[in-house]
């Protein structure tokens, strides 16, 4: 994935207002022991390429100035309410610097897995993402979650993943990341409304009945 940028010589707030008033995003390029430089972006290009997930967890390929290098997004800064970009941050990236991001999960086979189709019960994801350590080579732009073998008593942890070769998990090894839990459908409550329907049927039932029974009598 791409981005292109050129770079910024005017700094400050009121310069900043200017280039979004002109439809451009002030950025900073950090990282690799060289000097932060500042930028602009075209806010079009960026606001389309943020609605892609993989954007978020890629290596890009900046053009700053026409010249490529690799970069990271590290943040985004939105305005409160419109759908606005106003700043982001970038990292540079070198393919022998170790690099820690956060990876979305990507859960799969959940609704073949016996919990499912055997027990009728509901998978709900605890953890949405996960923090890694990697060379950019061995970068996924996802951690794949296979819930195909999860049973009625099971939950899905962190330590039940095989992170891709070359991937470790950047948090706490003792910590027992729930990834996934599961949670019986509530068919008593159901049960129960149609419980209290037939009991008004059966009531309104008698009610027609006795006003028959007092008519025929008139």
């Amino acid at each position: 994935m791409k981005i292109n940028a050129t770079t910024r010589s005017t700094k400050g707030t009121s310069a900043s207002r200017r280039l979004r008033r002109a439809g451009r995003v002030p950025a900073i390029l950090y990282g690799a022991e060289k000097e932060a430089v500042s930028l602009e972006l075209d806010h079009n290009e960026l606001f389309h390429s943020l609605r892609n997930d993989d954007f978020h967890a890629s290596i890009l390929d900046m053009f700053l100035d026409g010249k490529k290098q690799q970069v990271l997004l590290r943040t985004v800064q939105w305005h409160p309410y419109k759908p606005t970009v106003l700043h982001a941050d970038f990292q540079r990236v070198r393919a022998s610097d170790p690099i820690t991001l956060t990876v979305p999960f990507h859960f799969i086979n959940g609704e073949e897995s016996p919990a499912v189709t055997l027990h009728d019960q509901i998978i709900s994801h605890v953890a949405t993402d996960l923090l890694i350590t990697c060379l950019p080579a061995d970068l996924p732009t996802s951690i794949e979650v296979d819930l195909s073998e999860l049973g009625e008593d099971g939950n899905y942890y962190l330590s039940d993943i095989t992170l891709p070769e070359g991937v470790s998990y950047a948090g706490t090894e003792e910590d027992p990341l729930l990834v996934a839990a599961l949670s019986q459908r509530a068919f008593e409550e159901e049960d129960d409304d149609e419980d209290d329907v037939e009991a008004d049927d059966a009531a309104g039932e008698e009610g027609e009945d006795a006003d028959e029974e007092d008519d025929s009598d008139a």
